[in-house]
């Protein structure tokens, strides 16, 4: 794992209360493998992760998600964690760059997910599957932090791929 992404651009999408394993171990993953990474929040800043129920460490965003384009990147990362994604589905920017990467045939509908959100991702539309990682067009979930390993494993390999940014521009 050490050029698979070199010359490839990936977001990571996250506010105060994101889990820290789910923010950490993705990350260095993605930059072991060579990529660019930018660290999206609501605003440019401190971001405090969480580890559990605890306040966590620090990390510094550099993009305003209200200044981030979809079309930049060739993968985003969405971490988990209790208060990040309730925080996230209210921010009209953040809404709107998630969705900008589904409309550009980026991520998928099948996910998997910590279980006290299937229900919310079932209402949603999603088909949500209890796995330890679940991929579909490119869209890569996982359910807990003792997935990381697999998670990480396949967020590397579906965005060296980059098959789903070549779809958009066909």
């Amino acid at each position: 794992m050490a050029d698979e992404l070199k010359g490839k651009r990936v977001a990571f999408l996250f506010t105060d209360g994101a889990e820290q394993a789910e923010v950490t171990e993705p990350l260095e993953a993605v930059r072991k493998a060579g990529a660019d990474v930018d660290i999206v929040s609501l605003e440019k800043g401190e971001v405090e992760m969480w580890k559990h129920f605890d306040k966590g460490d620090k990390i510094k965003a550099e993009v305003a998600v209200a200044d981030a384009d979809a079309s930049d990147y060739e993968g985003l990362v969405l971490p988990g964690g209790v208060a990040n994604p309730d925080q996230l589905r209210l921010n009209e920017d953040a809404v709107k760059f998630v969705r900008d990467f589904f409309e550009q045939d980026k991520p998928g509908r099948t996910v998997t997910s910590w279980p006290s959100l299937q229900t919310d991702l079932r209402n949603a539309g999603a088909d949500w599957v209890d796995k330890e990682v679940v991929v579909d067009n490119g869209l890569v979930t996982s359910r807990k932090p003792d997935d990381l390993p697999a998670f990480c494993a396949k967020i590397v390999e579906e965005f060296a791929e980059g098959k789903h940014k070549q779809k958009v521009a066909a």
